[in-house]
C-alpha cells in the first residue's frame, strides 16, 4: 500500500488545528479516495507564540498518524516545509495550510493526477477575489518580472498546494539554499506538472501572519534567487546614464565655443549630481542584495533546528 505524506507548517494557530483534524479525518481514514493509502500527517509547528504546541501534541496523542514537530524558534514556513521534506516518508507530499483556506475535497483529484503519472500536481486558484486589489496587482507585476527575466517556466497563481511525488521531494531535500523560496524551486526542479483548480477559501479562524513586508520580502528572494537579472539592469542603466552625461557634456562644450555662452549655473550642476547620485545608490543596493546572500550562504546556518518530535527532545540534530 503505497504512503502519502501531509505537511502543514503551523505558526499561531491554535483556534483552527482541531478543525482542521475533523476536516482531514474523511481524507486520512480513505473515505474520499478510490485506493486506500497509509498516512502520515506532519504539523510543523514553527516556533509558535500561542497554544498551538499543546494542542498538536493533544491530537497526536489521540491518532497514532499525526506527528507534531516543534522547531527550536521561528524559521519561516519556507523553512518549516524544509523540514516537512526532511521527515516526510510517504511515496507522494502534499502540503497545505492549517487555516482550512486549501480544501481537504481537492486533495483526492491531485491524488488521483499522481496515479496517472504525474510528479507535481499543483493547485491553481480559480480566482484570486479574496485578495485585495492592490495585492492582486502587485502579484500580476511579480510574476511577470520572474517570467520575464529567467529561463524558468514561472506558473502564475500556484501557490504551496500541491502534491510532490518521492522524486521531486528528494530533488527539493538537496537544495539547501537559505534564502528560500520553494515556489521558485518547484519550478527550478522541473518534472511533469498538472493543474488542478480549486476555490480559495476564507481563513477560518485567526489573522494571517503574512504582511505586504513579508511578501515583498519573498518577492525580492525570489527574483535576486533565480535571476541576475537586476545586475544587468543597472548596468544598461549605467551605461545609459554615462552615454547621456557624455552627450550632454559635449553639447555644452560646443555651445560653449560656438557661442561663447558661459556653462549654466547652480540648478544644473545640483539636478545632474542627485540624478547621477540616485542612480548609483541604485546600483549599490542591487549589488548589496547580491552580497547579502552571498554573506547569508557562506555561513553555512542550518535551515532549522528541531526542538521536539512527537514529544521527545532532539538533542543536537538540525538540518544543513
Amino acid at each position: 500500500m503505497k504512503k502519502i505524506s501531509l505537511i502543514i507548517p503551523v505558526f499561531n494557530e491554535e483556534e483552527n488545528l482541531r478543525t482542521l483534524y475533523d476536516a482531514l479525518l474523511p481524507l486520512i481514514n480513505n473515505e474520499l479516495t478510490k485506493n486506500p493509502y497509509n498516512w502520515e500527517v506532519l504539523l510543523i509547528n514553527d516556533g509558535s507564540l500561542d497554544r498551538s504546541a499543546e494542542i498538536t501534541a493533544e491530537l497526536r496523542s489521540k491518532d497514532s498518524r499525526l506527528m507534531d514537530i516543534n522547531l527550536s524558534r521561528n524559521f519561516g514556513k519556507e523553512n518549516a516545509m524544509a523540514a516537512g521534506f526532511d521527515l516526510a516518508t510517504g511515496d507522494a507530499v502534499i502540503i497545505m495550510d492549517a487555516d482550512l483556506q486549501h480544501p481537504v475535497e481537492t486533495i483526492p483529484e491531485m491524488i488521483h493526477e499522481w496515479e496517472q503519472g504525474w510528479h507535481d500536481v499543483y493547485g491553481l486558484r480559480n480566482d484570486r477575489e479574496t485578495d485585495s486589489w492592490l495585492k492582486r496587482r502587485l502579484a500580476k507585476i511579480y510574476y511577470r518580472i520572474l517570467r520575464r527575466s529567467t529561463r524558468i517556466d514561472v506558473l502564475v497563481d500556484a501557490g504551496d498546494f500541491r502534491l510532490l511525488d518521492r522524486r521531486c521531494v528528494i530533488a527539493l531535500r538537496s537544495l539547501r539554499e537559505t534564502q528560500r523560496n520553494t515556489k521558485i524551486l518547484y519550478n527550478w526542479i522541473g518534472f511533469k506538472k498538472k493543474e488542478v483548480r480549486f476555490d480559495y477559501r476564507k481563513r477560518n479562524e485567526g489573522e494571517t501572519s503574512f504582511s505586504y513586508g513579508k511578501l515583498f520580502k519573498l518577492a525580492l528572494d525570489g527574483i535576486t534567487g533565480v535571476t541576475t537579472a537586476p545586475l544587468r539592469v543597472a548596468s544598461i542603466i549605467g551605461l545609459l546614464t554615462s552615454a547621456g552625461a557624455l552627450i550632454y557634456l559635449m553639447y555644452i562644450l560646443i555651445k560653449t565655443i560656438l557661442y561663447g555662452d558661459p556653462v549654466q549655473g547652480f540648478p544644473t550642476i545640483m539636478i545632474t549630481i542627485l540624478f547621477l547620485g540616485g542612480i548609483q545608490l541604485l546600483a549599490l543596493g542591487i549589488i548589496g542584495e547580491y552580497i547579502g546572500r552571498i554573506f547569508m550562504e557562506t555561513k553555512k546556518h542550518p535551515l532549522y533546528i528541531i526542538d521536539t518530535i512527537n514529544g521527545e527532545s532532539e538533542k543536537n540534530k538540525s538540518q544543513s
